[in-house]
């Protein structure tokens, strides 16, 4: 909700509560109770009413031009190297994510915690970036930034994830000033970003030995009233419109299906904007990745499995099957496939200007 006053000054988010509170009493509703599910239902409510503003060809086009790979490659670098928890590189590309999203203006939460893991206690630090913290809904955008445990120590998992954690970075940049003037409406959503840390198994892969970081932020916001106090039961998990996770990512061999039928019709706009994208000459291939067929059954474990068991709407954009180089040492710079990656992109940026009706 949004309120303007005569001078032309708008009034504060929050502020249109007690507007509420009061335009329930003139029309005989009565009662702090009353008042409550009036403000809860204008954002709560929404969740599920939301629609894409749709893009035009012209927009499309703007979106193209500002795909910018060469600061795609300056943010994915640092990246590009063995993120094992607890060692000194998974700290530096910690930083490296937590000052590139502070330097573009967002803010950042640090969530740590400890936790046990079948080669002794670890610490864990999943990185929350949000463009408007105030703002009651979220989009996000999802990946992990930690890499798998090798004897050799020399797996980098480029694909698995530091290309989508790098093109998180990368859209946060090319739609900055969009996302500067989409703060300052001061709407009731915004974009907010998950790093997620300890996405990878220890040992071998279980309920227990696996993604560590989604496990307890999940928990954690399941646990958290959202507002503070309030009596509905809502929570911060409530505050998720949508949940799209990015894994994978990288090589010239990715397919991707829709994997949920409750956002399939989200899913089917990353269809429609690759083909549109495509017929207008802004892409640079014809073979497409999004694929029009569904795979409801496909039991993909991921970051996503502890949203999807609190009711959060998914889409998961991770390729079937798994790139060849999937957890293997040669998942390096050497498999990205870099036209590839530029498409996904300004398809992704495409998906999100439309989800938050954006200017560009």
């Amino acid at each position: 909700m949004q309120v303007v006053l005569p001078s032309g000054r708008m009034l504060p988010r929050w502020s249109c509560v007690a507007l509420l509170y009061t335009l329930a009493t003139l029309n005989g509703i009565h009662g702090e109770e009353k008042c409550e599910k009036r403000s809860r239902a204008v954002w709560y409510n929404a969740r599920t009413e939301h629609e894409g503003m749709g893009l035009s060809d012209a927009e499309l086009r703007k979106i193209g031009a500002l795909t910018d790979m060469n600061y795609f490659r300056k943010v994915l670098n640092p990246i590009l190297v063995p993120r094992v928890v607890g060692t000194e590189s998974h700290a530096r590309v910690r930083e490296h994510l937590i000052n590139t999203m502070q330097n573009l203006g967002w803010a950042i939460e640090e969530d740590q915690f400890a936790n046990n893991t079948p080669i002794g206690r670890k610490n864990f630090t999943n990185v929350v970036a949000t463009l408007d913290p105030e703002a009651p809904r979220r989009l996000v955008l999802a990946c992990h930034y930690d890499s798998k445990l090798d004897r050799e120590g020399v797996f980098v998992g480029a694909t698995d994830s530091a290309v989508p954690c790098a093109m998180m970075l990368h859209l946060a940049k090319v739609l900055g000033k969009s996302l500067d003037d989409f703060r300052q409406t001061q709407s009731d959503l915004t974009l907010q970003f998950l790093f997620f840390d300890g996405e990878e198994a220890f040992r071998r892969w279980s309920k227990t030995d696996s993604l560590y970081g989604a496990r307890n932020l999940a928990a954690k916001w399941q646990q958290s009233l959202y507002p503070e106090g309030n009596r509905d039961g809502t929570n911060h998990l409530h505050r998720i419109d949508l949940f799209v996770l990015l894994d994978l990512i990288g090589t010239e061999d990715v397919r991707f299906f829709s994997y949920f039928p409750e956002t399939d019709s989200w899913y089917t706009r990353l269809v429609s904007y690759e083909q549109r994208l495509n017929d207008l000459g802004i892409l640079n291939r014809r073979r497409f990745m999004f694929e029009q067929q569904r795979l409801y059954n496909s039991h993909i474990e991921d970051d996503h499995i502890p949203f999807l068991e609190r009711g959060v709407p998914i889409v998961h954009v991770i390729p079937v099957p798994f790139p060849s180089v999937w957890h293997k040492n040669t998942d390096n710079e050497s498999a990205l496939h870099y036209p590839t990656i530029k498409n996904f992109n300004t398809i992704i940026s495409a998906f999100v200007a439309d989800y938050l009706h954006l200017v560009l």
